[in-house]
């Protein structure tokens, strides 16, 4: 069966209460990676994944998701500044659907809108130059995606007097 796809929220609650997330930023040419601790406090970039063919780069997602027990996978959704959903938002929703055949694990949607500006910003404030930029973008984008849905989601727990 495959894995359900839910906005941030209701996937969480198909997740254990701990329990490491990936978070994913989908570019065209490259797929950003972040993980989680278990307890869901700080995102941590992993790779960046030179994408190739579909099966390839779902191979190596499910390959780190085993070699660090996550219990879900967080996907970046970039929704226009006007909420709408344009070319971009549609694929990455083909790609989770390709990706839930492959995997019982829930996977959450996260609005990432201005994720890879924010990021840009920071590393350049970092004075770092464009080719380094070029090359960890992807990578800081799932980071700043998988922490935005992991203190979104904290916020929850405090509000509901879970944590």
């Amino acid at each position: 069966m495959p894995a359900p796809i839910l906005p941030l929220i209701e996937a969480a609650a198909l997740w254990p209460a701990r329990g490491a997330l990936i978070g994913l930023d989908l570019g065209t040419k490259t797929i950003g990676v972040a993980v989680s601790d278990p307890d869901r406090k700080l995102a941590t970039g992993i790779e960046t994944i030179q994408r190739k063919a579909f099966t390839a780069d779902a191979a190596r997602l499910l390959a780190l998701a085993g070699e660090r027990q996550v219990v879900g996978f967080i996907l970046g959704l970039p929704i226009n500044m006007d909420a709408s959903e344009g070319p971009r938002a549609q694929s990455t929703r083909a790609f989770a659907r390709n990706f839930a055949r492959l995997t019982e694990l829930a996977i959450g949607l996260w609005d990432e809108r201005l994720s890879t500006v924010a990021v840009e910003r920071e590393l350049i404030g970092m004075d770092m130059s464009r080719a380094k930029r070029a090359k960890v973008i992807d990578e800081h984008a799932a980071i700043f995606i998988l922490q935005g849905a992991l203190d979104r989601l904290a916020t929850l727990r405090k509000a509901t007097g879970e944590d």
